[in-house]
């Protein structure tokens, strides 16, 4: 029985039944730009880098079902144009300071910049005011750096089991919340080795005292473009998945 399969860029692509289009994607080593994305958990589509045209309509290639005959545009002058401006606002939104930034070399939105020939912010920076939150003893959560892809919510929700973050407001009034009285993050049960902690694309949510630990040029994206990285990283994923 022949596998159905899509068309990406003219490329056929297999797929099993049940997989999005990033799923089919990644498990054929086609990379489609994302931040909001991961394979560990269930996809959210906020970010929106991931959009592509199926059949002629643009979808979150994370959410949208793959389906037999499908024609999917990907690695296109529109739609990296797209991706740029998204990336463009995504700096512009927070505080993304990349030289003076504990995270840079292992952020993914810094690699996206470089991945997407991002040459500047575009915009003017909106230099945000938000909450910088040093409570806890060991984990440090600076909102001006969030992207709010809500990944610290799905893994504290999916794999902590703590429901420690939340996100509210809308557009630019959105915020990181922290679900405790207080709203302080010291008053959570998060730990540091929680995947909560672990999961910011960003510098958002760093651990203390391993500032630095890996020097630059020695850092994930100073050796891998963030499509050679994800694609490594996330198909052995999705193989234990759908098997």
């Amino acid at each position: 029985m022949t596998k159905p399969s899509i068309l990406i860029d003219g490329k056929p692509i297999p797929f099993t039944e049940g997989q999005t289009i990033m799923e089919a994607a990644t498990m054929a080593g086609v990379y489609i730009p994302h931040l909001c994305h991961n394979p560990e958990f269930e996809p959210h589509g906020s970010c929106k880098l991931c959009t592509v045209k199926v059949n002629g309509r643009n979808c979150s290639a994370c959410t949208f079902p793959a389906a037999d005959g499908q024609e999917v545009l990907n690695d296109t002058a529109e739609l990296n144009e797209l991706r740029r401006t998204i990336t463009q606002l995504l700096f512009v939104e927070g505080n993304h300071l990349c030289p003076s930034c504990e995270k840079s070399g292992n952020c993914q939105l810094q690699a996206a910049a470089y991945f997407l020939g991002m040459a500047d912010a575009h915009y003017p920076f909106f230099y945000p005011k938000r909450e910088l939150d040093a409570s806890h003893p060991d984990i440090l959560l600076d909102r001006d750096r969030c992207i709010f892809c809500a990944l610290c919510v799905r893994a504290s929700q999916d794999a902590d089991g703590k429901n420690v973050f939340a996100i509210g407001g809308r557009g630019i009034d959105s915020n990181l919340i922290v679900n405790s009285p207080t709203g302080k993050l010291a008053d959570t049960p998060i730990a540091a080795a929680d995947k909560a902690a672990q999961v910011c694309p960003v510098g958002a949510i760093l651990v203390k005292r391993r500032g630095f630990e890996v020097p630059i040029g020695e850092r994930i994206y100073d050796k891998h473009t963030l499509a050679e990285e994800s694609l490594e990283r996330e198909e052995p994923i999705m193989e234990s998945q759908h098997g």
